[in-house]
């Protein structure tokens, strides 16, 4: 019989939950600091001129103007708007986003000391769940339906 091996083994497999931990420890610690915020999801391909957009961004300045910050990914699209709006308001503005390969820096409208960088795409699903009092969905994709998901699962199971 053929054992099979690892394609891709890499040698910081052990160290990695330290880094794991840092993340958790870090946002933890900032996000406390933040206050009732609401989570805004949706597509990072909406352009300024859809419909959504728009909505998006007048729904972050309601939000602000009834006490509430706004979590993002921190990218482009209908998270830009929600943090848009926010921005606007004056409010809490927080990005929440994850570093990956082909994907661009945080949008301009995130406040510069509240946004996160994250490895690990379960720990920012974790902060976006723990800080927030509500959660709002617009048309997305494959991560929106993810985020959508855990939401409704955390629901069914009374968590």
């Amino acid at each position: 019989m053929k054992e099979k091996k690892w394609s891709n083994y890499s040698g910081d497999t052990a160290w990695r939950m330290f880094k794991i931990m840092a993340e958790f420890a870090d946002g933890f610690d900032r996000m406390e600091k933040f206050g009732p915020c609401v989570s805004i999801f949706g597509s990072a391909r909406t352009k300024e001129e859809n419909p959504y957009y728009g909505l998006t961004v007048r729904l972050g300045e309601k939000l602000v103007k009834e006490g509430y910050g706004v979590i993002t990914g921190g990218g482009p699209g209908i998270m830009e708007a929600g943090n848009r709006g926010a921005f606007n308001a004056k409010g809490k503005s927080v990005g929440l986003h994850i570093v990956l390969p082909h994907e661009e820096g945080a949008n301009p409208y995130v406040d510069h000391n509240r946004i996160f960088f994250f490895r690990y795409f379960f720990a920012r699903k974790v902060m976006f769940t723990k800080y927030a009092q509500a959660f709002i969905y617009l048309p997305g994709g494959f991560g929106t339906m993810d985020e959508l998901f855990e939401i409704l699962t955390l629901v069914q199971t009374a968590r």
